[in-house]
């Protein structure tokens, strides 16, 4: 039987944009802008953080699946628009991503399971949702990628600490190119859990409703999605990993990744699907704005070695740097807004690029105990 999750009718007043029922003691909760790719507005950050308070509270419930309506996808990321139109209003912009963090934080550390449906796009703000689930379930539909840096952005909601569970060189790959994984690859990459046919999700209402709950909730939920013959398509990673570690070692500045697809493309024995990955990865990295892919390649490197809580402080130092006097608005005015596709950076190169920017951009512009994420704990 599903009902609305009222909690002593504490729901009754849900916001459109997020939807939230309970079937057989599991909360499902939607996001509901399908219009828009469920992207994340300021109601809907704090509407989620809610239901997932009342959900915590609330000992009749034993899990929660997070979810996208539609079927293009689970959700594209923080409503980038709106937070253009922020930027422009002094300090406007913060209290969206303070509350964002926040709901990310807790549902990294929800003490009941979380599943993420990530079927179709799932991206930025998206993955900040999906990456905290202790059950991340990926389709054959899924798009899923952090691709801040090409509008001048840093890779957060978390990114810097879940882009950590994989080797370095794939994380610094996916980090700053912003390339986009199929359910296969983030499989492999450690950014799912399961990978099943999107067609398998259709009636997983059905079998939740018919789940006999025992002490572990998180396996039993596991054999709610994960079909008993399962086939994994083939990852595009495995074959792209070699040239991803030969090119995106710890130790190569950004400029000098760029120089060694530069050499390698030069060659005349390369494979089509290879010269391919080189020409799109060096475009890539030419075309993104060189203070976020020197400032995004240190915070990678610096948050395999933090707390979660750690890592979305250093990240919102860093926005906090990027809306204010970085390149932020300039490339949501190229990518989104004029849409010329061709963002004025500052500077325009990475051999322009000085050293003094980068590391102001990686001092937080407050002291610990003023922090806006000060009392987040370790985790």
């Amino acid at each position: 039987m599903s009902t609305p999750i009222t909690t002593h009718d504490a729901f009754a007043d849900a916001a459109p944009e997020v939807l939230c029922r309970v079937l057989n003691r599991v909360a499902l909760i939607t996001l509901n802008r399908p219009a828009a790719l469920n992207a994340l507005s300021h109601g809907m950050v704090r509407e989620l953080a809610a239901l997932l308070e009342r959900c915590r509270a609330d000992d009749q419930i034993v899990a929660v699946v997070l979810r996208g309506a539609g079927e293009k996808g689970f959700c594209a990321g923080g409503d980038v628009r709106a937070l253009y139109r922020s930027a422009a209003q002094c300090d406007a912009w913060l209290p969206f991503f303070v509350d964002e963090y926040r709901l990310d934080y807790a549902i990294h550390t929800f003490p009941k399971p979380v599943v993420a449906l990530m079927d179709g796009i799932t991206m930025g703000g998206g993955m900040g949702l999906a990456q905290g689930a202790a059950l991340r379930v990926a389709t054959e539909r899924s798009k899923i990628a952090m691709p801040e840096t090409r509008i001048g952005f840093v890779p957060d909601v978390g990114a810097t600490h879940f882009l950590a569970r994989m080797p370095v060189e794939l994380e610094l790959y996916v980090g700053l190119t912003g390339a986009t994984l199929s359910g296969a690859d983030a499989l492999a990459a450690k950014l799912a859990d399961l990978c099943v046919p999107s067609s398998w999700l259709d009636t997983f209402e059905t079998r939740i409703e018919n789940l006999k709950w025992d002490s572990d909730v998180l396996a039993a939920l596991r054999r709610v999605f994960e079909p008993p013959c399962n086939v994994v398509p083939h990852a595009a990673l495995d074959t792209q990993l070699p040239w991803i570690v030969r090119h995106f070692d710890k130790r190569s500045t950004v400029e000098r990744t760029v120089a060694t697809l530069t050499q390698e493309l030069g060659r005349e024995e390369l494979s089509r699907e290879h010269r391919q990955w080189l020409q799109a990865t060096l475009d890539a990295l030419l075309g993104h704005s060189p203070t976020m892919l020197a400032v995004t390649r240190e915070a990678l490197l610096r948050g395999r070695q933090m707390t979660l809580a750690e890592s979305l402080r250093m990240e919102l130092g860093i926005v906090a740097r990027s809306i204010e006097e970085g390149d932020f608005r300039e490339g949501v005015r190229a990518h989104l807004v004029d849409k010329d596709r061709k963002p004025r950076w500052a500077p325009a190169s990475l051999v322009e690029l000085r050293a003094e920017r980068v590391r102001h951009f990686l001092t937080s512009p407050w002291k610990l105990a003023a922090h806006p994420l000060a009392e987040l704990g370790n985790a």
